[in-house]
């Protein structure tokens, strides 16, 4: 396959952002009979939706952990795929179609732009998951040699991800090309030497070695001060206090669920394993342990700073926006505390963190996964940064 053909130019722009919002929707059916319905009590069945187009990835760790654990406790969960449009999170959740999304804070960002009425309820990614991977011997820690280079794109989407952070390292993103190479081939491309480098993020880096995709990152964990992905709800449903409690009880089964994988992280891969054999025959268990520490670490953050599980900060969520203002992203300013809030971070925490260590301790692991080292993996969890 030619670079022409298998490649096209990517831009994304308010047009086309309402183009794919138009076009892009999936029937009611595709996420199962109770998607627009009117909801018995609070939601009926909550159902959350990817940013990726698939599930079969370990990154929702914290809620197949919890699940398997009974930690959301006899409420009647989903978890969809959705299509690989970047912003199909966001448009799912708006419509009624799904009742959470995980959109990065550049898709969350497009929803708010184009008048969305959700907002940030539980920030999963403490620290800013989104590398740029260049082929061996290529990278730099200057992203400024950016300028006048392409880089590849899952989605076209994603450029809401890529261009703050570019600009936030003093990059002039007019002279960046973009281009979609498609899910999930764009890291192929790379590979394959078409363009120059691609975005990444943290667990994908593992992933891709699993396929034979070797590169070196620039990594956001150590050099970006933005925000991550965040779950985002419509802001009505914070004004109903049946479907407020309801939410505070859902976050609470995924902050068990984090902290489950934070105290075990091999039974955390385990139970993903468990529920998409593929996956786990195509990772195994070193480098599908190895995908979970550097999404925990992202996840995590700095504890000691934060109030708990899926807690904001304000001041990386404020400079994002005043970053995205900055090069035209969004026309209004954006006052982080009327988008994110705190208010169902400490109903998400209130659970025995004792318990869930025993019972994350208590796992049987299978022979595969209690024969890692894990304090060794984690010692060359960063081996592919750029040096």
């Amino acid at each position: 396959m030619t670079k022409d053909n298998s490649i096209r130019q990517a831009g994304i722009s308010r047009r086309y952002f309402l183009q794919v919002t138009g076009a892009g929707l999936v029937t009611a059916t595709a996420l199962g009979a109770t998607g627009l319905k009117a909801r018995a009590e609070a939601y009926g069945k909550f159902t959350w939706i990817s940013p990726r187009g698939t599930l079969e990835v370990l990154d929702d760790y914290p809620y197949w952990a919890a699940k398997k654990a009974g930690y959301f406790d006899g409420l009647d969960t989903d978890m969809q795929p959705g299509p690989s449009d970047g912003t199909a999170t966001v448009k799912f959740v708006d419509v009624g179609q799904a009742d959470m999304g995980f959109p990065s804070p550049g898709v969350f960002s497009f929803a708010i732009q184009n008048g969305m009425k959700l907002k940030s309820v539980f920030h999963m990614g403490a620290r800013d998951t989104f590398s740029i991977a260049f082929r061996k011997g290529e990278g730099s820690n200057d992203l400024k040699k950016l300028e006048g280079k392409t880089i590849l794109l899952g989605s076209a989407a994603w450029q809401s991800i890529t261009d703050p952070l570019l600009a936030a390292q003093g990059v002039d993103i007019k002279k960046v090309k973009y281009v979609e190479a498609g899910w999930p081939t764009w890291g192929t491309a790379l590979a394959g030497g078409q363009g120059d480098a691609a975005l990444s993020w943290e667990g994908l880096r593992a992933e891709w070695i699993a396929k034979g995709l070797d590169f070196e990152y620039w990594l956001g964990v150590e050099h970006s001060k933005l925000p991550a992905n965040t779950f985002v709800v419509r802001s009505a449903d914070l004004e109903d206090a049946d479907k407020k409690a309801f939410l505070e009880k859902y976050l609470r089964g995924w902050a068990m669920g984090l902290e489950f994988g934070y105290q075990n992280p091999r039974a955390a891969v385990e139970a993903v394993f468990e529920q998409f054999p593929t996956l786990a025959k195509n990772l195994g268990p070193e480098l599908g342990t190895t995908s979970i520490l550097q999404q925990i670490n992202v996840f995590r953050g700095d504890m000691d700073k934060r109030g708990g599980w899926g807690s904001h900060d304000m001041a990386s969520w404020q400079g994002f926006f005043d970053e995205i203002h900055k090069i035209g992203q969004i026309t209004n300013p954006v006052k982080a505390e009327d988008v994110c809030t705190n208010d169902l971070i400490p109903a998400a925490n209130d659970f025995d963190k004792a318990k869930v260590k025993a019972d994350a301790d208590g796992v049987k692991l299978s022979e595969g996964f209690a024969a890692l080292d894990v304090e060794k993996i984690k010692a060359h969890l960063f081996d592919s940064a750029v040096k």
